[in-house]
């Protein structure tokens, strides 16, 4: 495996591509783990493939709560495909590199992918909140069209702020293309320029501020009332409140929590494998986990899906009897 300085010919140097050193030299095993890598992938995408096509089909999922969950599994094929054929390809080869348009190209998928996983899941914490909080409003304020609207803006929003972003990047000057991590990130690229970053960074926390931490508030605010109803309602309001809101809290902190610990927590010191596996965790688990838990746990889904061959196997019995 080439060294850090690898490559590094002077501060004035364009390179053509980007070494990537977190991988690890094992021998015959690189097949098992092309294999296991594989499956996954394979299972990401028949699950969310599966589940976009039972929505797309049946009128009696064109609802607002199902077009939202179709654009979540659209963006899990989307963010698996940026990583998942890379990373095959990684694996079985015996050197490490990518092409610079190629890594900027992953870097773009990746981060895109990542801002669209968290405003998706905000915009359908707004929706569960109408639904629960304001039943009587919901059909009027929730419309087709405010669907569509909100689904759009989710996606614009995210593709030409990150876009921004890479063309900013692209105008450093590197210094050197030793990356170590198993696929291209914007930040450790970023820290290879000889040139001025101010504005990157500058950017970079406004992007955060306003893919992150704008949607935050009304994302707290609506399942802190969601939260309300369910503590001062009914019995039936209160499992009809946890059987809908269930998935969505449990996909957003887990979506919070690998991603949190991939931005803010220095890998460096952890165990080799401890550490591909987080850098991977908001990237695989993600794509997997979604389907599985909204193909379960909502009931019109479950019972629609039954009637295709070759799924019924996915869809087991209902989680804790829950059916929205």
């Amino acid at each position: 495996m080439s060294q850090p300085g690898a490559g590094i010919m002077s501060n004035l140097t364009t390179f053509s591509y980007f070494i990537l050193g977190a991988y690890l030299n094992v021998g015959k095993l690189q097949y098992l783990y092309f294999t296991i890598t594989a499956l996954l992938y394979f299972v990401i995408v028949f699950v969310n493939t599966s589940l976009i096509v039972v929505i797309y089909v049946n009128r009696s999922l064109h609802e607002p709560m199902y077009m939202f969950l179709c654009s979540l599994f659209v963006n899990e094929l989307y963010g698996s495909t940026g990583l998942f054929p890379f990373l095959l390809i990684q694996i079985l080869s015996d050197v490490h590199t990518v092409s610079a348009p190629l890594c900027f190209l992953q870097i773009f998928c990746v981060h895109t992918y990542g801002s669209i996983e968290f405003l998706n899941l905000a915009v359908m914490s707004y929706d569960r909140y109408l639904a629960i909080c304001s039943p009587l409003h919901y059909k009027t304020q929730m419309t087709s069209n405010n669907t569509a609207v909100l689904i759009t803006v989710v996606w614009v929003c995210c593709l030409v702020n990150f876009l921004i972003q890479l063309s900013l990047n692209l105008r450093l000057t590197p210094c050197g293309n030793f990356l170590n991590s198993l696929y291209c990130q914007n930040y450790p690229v970023v820290k290879l320029a000889c040139s001025d970053t101010n504005l990157n960074n500058i950017y970079g926390i406004f992007g955060i501020v306003l893919i992150i931490g704008v949607p935050l508030f009304p994302v707290l605010l609506s399942y802190t009332r969601i939260l309300k109803v369910c503590f001062s309602g009914s019995k039936e309001a209160r499992q009809k409140s946890v059987s809908t809101c269930t998935p969505q809290l449990v996909s957003l902190l887990n979506f919070s929590f690998g991603s949190c610990f991939e931005m803010l927590f220095d890998m460096t010191s952890l165990p080799s494998a401890l550490r591909i596996f987080m850098s991977l965790y908001f990237l695989m688990m993600q794509p997997i986990l979604n389907p599985i838990m909204y193909g379960i746990q909502m009931s019109k889904i479950r019972n629609v899906d039954r009637r295709f061959p070759g799924n019924a196997f996915f869809y087991g019995p209902s989680l804790c009897g829950i059916t929205p």
